[in-house]
C-alpha cells in the first residue's frame, strides 16, 4: 500500500513522457545522445517527480474536498514526507545537471525555480498554464545544452549539417521547445477544469492548438530535413499523426461533453501525446533512431496508466 501511495503521489505513469524532452533537445542541436544527455534525463526525471510531490503537498487542503482518495488527504502519505521528497528530488536533479556542465545547471536551476513557483504560487493564477508550459520548454532546452556542452565525454555526431557549438544550443533548440511549450500550455488550460468539468472552451481551444501544432511539425521542418529521403519524411508524418490521434480524440470528446471524467481523460491523453510529439520533433531534426526510441516508451506509458492515473 505504501508503494502504491507513492506511485500515485509521483504520477509514475507520466514519467515516460519525460525522457523524450532531453532526447528531442539533443536532436534539435544535431547531436546523438551522449553521457550528458543521460544526466539531463536523470535531472529531468528528478525535477518532474519533485513537482508532483510538491503539487500534492500544496493542494492537500483542496484535495481533501475534491480528491479525498489522493495519498495525502487519505492519510497514506504525510504532508511532511511529501515535502521532504520534493526537496530531496530537487537537490538530486540539480546535482545531476551540474555533472553535465555549467550551462545545463543554469537551465536546470531555472527549471527547478519554475516548478516550485508554479506549485506554490502560480498554479491557481492566470499565469499557471504559462508557467507549466515554460517548465516543459526548459526541460527540452536542458537536454540540448547538456548534450552540446564541450565536456560531454561521448562522441557527438551530426545529422545532415555541422552541429552548432554549445553556446548556440539554446537558439538551435528554441523552435522545438516552442512547439512543446505550446502543447503543454493547451493541456494545462484544460487541466484546470478536470475536477469540476463544465468547460467546452478549454478543450476546444486545445484541440485547435493541437491541430495547428501538428501542421507546424510537418510544415516547418529544418531545411536539411526537407531534403531528407522519403522514408524519413514519412516517419515525421506518421509520428505527427500519432500525436494528433492521441491528443485530439479525447479532447474532442471533452469538448462535446465536458464532464469531469472526460475532461480528465482529455488531460491524460494530452500528457501521453507528448511522447509522439517529442518523437516527431526528433524525427524532423533528422534523428530517426532517437524518434523510434522515444516511441518505444508509448506502450510502457499506456500500460502503467491503466494502473496509476497520470493526472
Amino acid at each position: 500500500m505504501t508503494a502504491r501511495a507513492w506511485a500515485e503521489l509521483l504520477r509514475v505513469s507520466a514519467l515516460f513522457t519525460v525522457p523524450g524532452d532531453a532526447l528531442a533537445g539533443a536532436a534539435a542541436v544535431g547531436r546523438r545522445p551522449n553521457r550528458s544527455t543521460a544526466l539531463a534525463v536523470g535531472a529531468s526525471l528528478c525535477l518532474y517527480e519533485a513537482g508532483m510531490a510538491l503539487n500534492d503537498w500544496a493542494d492537500r487542503e483542496e484535495d481533501a474536498v475534491d480528491r479525498p482518495h489522493r495519498p495525502i488527504p487519505s492519510g497514506r502519505i504525510t504532508p511532511r514526507a511529501a515535502l521532504t521528497a520534493a526537496g530531496a528530488l530537487t537537490a538530486a536533479g540539480l546535482a545531476l545537471a551540474a555533472r553535465a556542465g555549467r550551462p545545463a545547471l543554469t537551465v536546470a536551476t531555472g527549471l527547478a525555480a519554475m516548478v516550485w513557483a508554479y506549485d506554490l504560487r502560480l498554479k491557481h493564477t492566470p499565469a499557471g498554464p504559462a508557467a507549466m508550459a515554460a517548465a516543459r520548454g526548459l526541460d527540452l532546452l536542458l537536454g540540448a545544452t547538456a548534450t552540446a556542452t564541450p565536456t560531454a565525454t561521448a562522441r557527438a555526431t551530426t545529422t545532415k549539417a555541422p552541429a552548432p557549438p554549445a553556446r548556440a544550443a539554446v537558439p538551435a533548440a528554441l523552435p522545438a521547445a516552442a512547439l512543446l511549450t505550446a502543447h503543454t500550455y493547451a493541456v494545462t488550460a484544460v487541466s484546470r477544469h478536470e475536477a469540476q468539468g463544465g468547460s467546452t472552451t478549454a478543450p476546444l481551444a486545445a484541440l485547435t492548438a493541437v491541430a495547428a501544432l501538428g501542421g507546424a511539425v510537418v510544415r516547418d521542418r529544418p531545411a536539411e530535413t526537407k531534403r531528407a529521403s522519403a522514408p524519413a519524411r514519412l516517419l515525421v508524418t506518421a509520428l505527427t499523426g500519432a500525436y494528433l490521434r492521441t491528443a485530439g480524440r479525447p479532447l474532442a470528446h471533452a469538448a462535446l461533453n465536458p464532464s469531469p471524467p472526460l475532461t480528465q481523460r482529455a488531460v491524460g491523453g494530452g500528457i501521453r501525446a507528448m511522447i509522439p510529439l517529442q518523437a516527431a520533433l526528433a524525427a524532423r531534426a533528422g534523428a530517426s533512431g532517437t524518434a523510434l526510441a522515444v516511441m518505444g516508451l508509448v506502450p510502457l506509458a499506456r500500460s502503467l496508466a491503466r494502473k496509476v492515473s497520470p493526472t
